[in-house]
């Protein structure tokens, strides 16, 4: 739908003539031929077409056109095609630089960051899975046998990590994919880069839990009001067979408002007992398959059990210190669902948030929590195994860097529904139903324990995401889920020199919800470099950012907004004065990168302008909390289409380049430069954020577009509130997978829409083009 008239003149105005003007030289110099180039980086090794595309200088000031025609992918490695075949996928595991330094001089040389990004437990539709009386690993660092190992001869093999010579056991001569004897090399572990053991009892500390899962539920007045209680009951009754779980599954439901409510399901009674106790036992933790119909009477008569409360206050920390109590003797899933500041009790809060400081231009204050009651509650969670998961559905402040902090380091999830009210957001209603189907339904990992392991010479610093830090390398987990992402900084302590390959090993060892000790293992391979020139070729610049984004949120924390939005700036300006000293005999003025890194300008600016980072833009506290939140566990993917979503013209796509899979032909559409002025009246957009899509109608948009795609003869007959076939309101906010529209007379999707054009001048946030100017000033201090 049309934007708003401010935006609408933006948007179709004729593009304004843009002069660039350059700080150093009135002129700019012809570009170096390939030759001057390489020789300037110190010469090119490896298969030079690819290196030489990713090495070609880009001035930033000239060129206009950065993005490729479709989304990103990652570089690949510069190794040969045997261990490119059977190296781990970058959706699993990516390092910042897919070349590695061989010292740490020539990285800071770079000055670029070197760190990995780790997605260990997502979904995948293939995965071996080995049952071995012996799983292989070496000796000495306990690395698992992977295919980057080396065989010596039959009968030994050299770790890729520690390079100690290990004996093949005999069991590892039979190889049962081919059934033949003598071939260890063949073997499903050496020749695939995930695979996933089932676990002996040696890796057991006790017999393996069962899937236990209990739901702690505000239903506070407040609570009430936004009308959560209900869709909560009916989406867990329609997912209670799809819990992950077996026969052993158990289940327990606490509520509470100034007080707690226990709930005595025990098979045999006739209907389910409200308790209000002092002493807990076990016993309010049921099995499920057992007391099934006591379960569902007790989510079909809950939310009218409360409907009529009065009770404003909240005592959430007394609940979860009852939940923790009660989910002690076994471990599991805390569920918590909280719709106001907690106001009674242990770990009780207050306000913090001052309105007049929303759009502050200096440092934001109160990221940090206001108590550590829920930090050393979530440690003792997590040391019996317990993870707690958070839903915050709140139109008020309810400090969420105080309440986030019980999932952060139980190593639980964040869900946050910014003004949720099951009438009056029915955007905010539609995306906590799709989320808790999710949540209800996607697997579980229990009692888990993952170790980070690389190659000797590189060592691992700082760890980013929801964890408790056991070890030096060692994360313990209480759940792990398919939707979290971890990152870790790296930094390289002797020199790499003897060797050619580096590795990193991430092993995540875990009880499924069927009760199977397993360990999920995944291992990457990348070249060694000594050259400038290898590692600017096999930059990350999406890795890069998201490592940058992780770093940036810590530093806001510890320090201050401002120095996190500083460093930022800083790393492009380091960036591009490191390449320019480093290829001295390019005279070039304006600001130029390497080809890889293009788009790292855009990216980080990108990221100054996200909920998280900005300044001077009206912010809520709790809604820039919890985008720091996604920042630090959401996947590579997910994140950087939330900093720099992916923008298409749907009304004019061609079969041009387009797929044909299944009989079936998808069209390629090229992606857009994120600003108004790629828009047009005449025009369809798509914008994909990953959590929602935006469709953006133009006023004269095709009209055989508009019947075919939203069923409506012309423009001005779509009405104001889509729906979809199912006559599901399509609605406006960021909502997980699904099509949703920009609607004609909905502001805040419209304005939404176009603060994700991040190339514009938007309130106090820089155009790209003066970004690059501002970059070229710091160069110049």
């Amino acid at each position: 739908m049309p934007p708003s008239n401010d935006m609408t003149n933006q948007a179709h105005l004729k593009p304004p003539v843009i002069i660039y003007l350059s700080s150093s030289s009135p002129s700019f110099q012809p570009f170096p031929n390939l030759s001057q180039l390489s020789a300037a980086l110190g010469g090119l090794s490896g298969v030079p077409e690819l290196e030489v595309e990713a090495l070609r200088p880009v001035n930033l000031l000239q060129e206009r056109n950065l993005l490729p025609p479709r989304p990103l992918e990652a570089p690949e490695p510069n190794l040969t095609p045997d261990l490119k075949k059977v190296n781990c996928s970058p959706q699993t595991f990516r390092c910042t630089l897919t070349s590695i330094p061989q010292t740490q001089a020539l990285l800071n040389k770079a000055r670029l960051p070197l760190g990995l990004l780790l997605h260990p437990f997502r979904d995948l539709q293939q995965l071996p899975v080995i049952t071995s009386n012996t799983i292989v690993r070496c000796r000495s660092c306990r690395t698992y046998i992977n295919p980057f190992v080396t065989f010596l001869d039959q009968r030994r093999w050299k770790c890729n990590l520690c390079y100690r010579v290990n004996d093949v056991p005999d069991e590892f001569m039979y190889n049962p994919v081919t059934r033949s004897y003598g071939e260890p090399h063949k073997r499903p572990e050496v020749q695939n880069s995930t695979v996933e053991f089932i676990a002996s009892s040696d890796y057991m500390l006790r017999p393996p839990q069962p899937a236990v899962y209990l739901f702690v539920l505000d239903v506070s007045h407040n609570a009430v009001e936004a009308g959560y209680l209900k869709y909560f009951c009916e989406s867990l009754l329609e997912n209670l067979d799809k819990l992950p779980g077996d026969t052993r599954t158990r289940v327990g439901f606490l509520t509470f408002d100034s007080t707690i409510h226990f709930y005595n399901l025990q098979e045999g009674l006739s209907q389910p007992q409200m308790l209000v106790v002092s002493d807990i036992d076990g016993t309010l933790m049921v099995n499920l398959k057992e007391s099934k119909e006591l379960v569902k009477d007790l989510l079909t008569s809950l939310p009218a059990m409360f409907s009529q409360s009065r009770e404003t206050h909240s005592a959430l920390g007394p609940a979860l210190q009852a939940a923790f109590k009660l989910m002690s003797p076994t471990g599991g899933r805390v569920t918590v669902f909280q719709t106001q500041l907690p106001t009674l009790g242990a770990g009780k809060l207050q306000s913090r948030e001052d309105p007049n400081q929303r759009s502050s231009t200096k440092g934001v204050q109160h990221l940090g929590p206001a108590t550590d009651f829920y930090k050393k509650l979530a440690l003792d969670c997590s040391g019996q195994q317990i993870g707690v998961d958070l839903f915050l559905l709140s139109s008020q402040y309810a400090d969420l860097a105080s309440l986030a902090c019980i999932s952060k380091y139980s190593a639980g999830s964040v869900f946050y529904y910014p003004s949720f009210h099951y009438i009056h957001n029915p955007a905010q209603l539609e995306k906590f139903q799709k989320d808790l189907e999710r949540y209800l339904t996607r697997k579980i990992g229990f009692e888990a324990v993952m170790r980070i392991r690389c190659t000797k010479g590189l060592s691992i610093h700082t760890f980013h995401g929801n964890f408790f830090v056991r070890s030096t390398d060692l994360l313990s987990l209480a759940n792990v889920n398919p939707d979290s992402a971890f990152a870790v900084q790296m930094s390289i302590e002797d020199s790499l020199a003897d060797s050619s390959l580096a590795c990193f090993q991430a092993a995540l060892l875990y009880t499924s919800n069927k009760g199977k000790r397993r360990i999920r293992v995944h291992t990457l391979c990348l070249p060694v470099v000594n050259q400038l020139s290898d590692v600017y070729a096999g930059a990350d610049v999406q890795a890069i950012t998201c490592l940058l984004a992780n770093m940036a949120i810590d530093r806001s924390i510890s320090s201050n907004l401002s120095d996190a939005r500083d460093a930022l700036v800083n790393a492009v300006v380091d960036l591009v004065t490191a390449y320019k000293s480093n290829v001295s005999n390019l005279q070039q003025s304006g600001l130029v990168v390497p080809a890889s890194m293009r788009l790292f300008p855009l990216y980080i600016l990108a990221l100054l302008k996200q909920k998280a980072l900005r300044t001077g833009t009206s912010t809520r506290l709790d809604e820039r909390v919890f985008a720091m939140c996604e920042f630090k566990t959401q996947p590579l993917q997910q994140l950087m289409r939330m900093v720099h979503p992916d923008l298409y013209r749907m009304d004019n796509m061609s079969d041009q380049g387009a797929l044909h899979l299944n009989d079936t032909v998808v069209p390629q559409p090229h992606l857009l430069h994120l600003s108004a002025e790629r828009l047009s009246r005449d025009g369809a957009f798509l914008m994909d954020c990953g959590n929602v899509f935006y469709l953006w109608i133009g006023k004269c948009c095709n009209e055989m577009f508009i019947r075919d795609v939203l069923g409506c003869p012309n423009y001005a007959s779509v009405p104001p509130n889509m729906v979809s076939e199912t006559n599901e309101q399509l609605s406006v906010q960021e909502i997980s997978s699904s099509l949703f529209f920009s609607l004609r007379d909905d502001a805040s999707a419209k304005a939404t829409f176009f603060q994700h054009l991040v190339e514009d001048r938007s309130e106090s946030a820089l155009s790209y083009h003066e970004f690059l100017q501002h970059v070229q000033l710091q160069m110049s201090k």
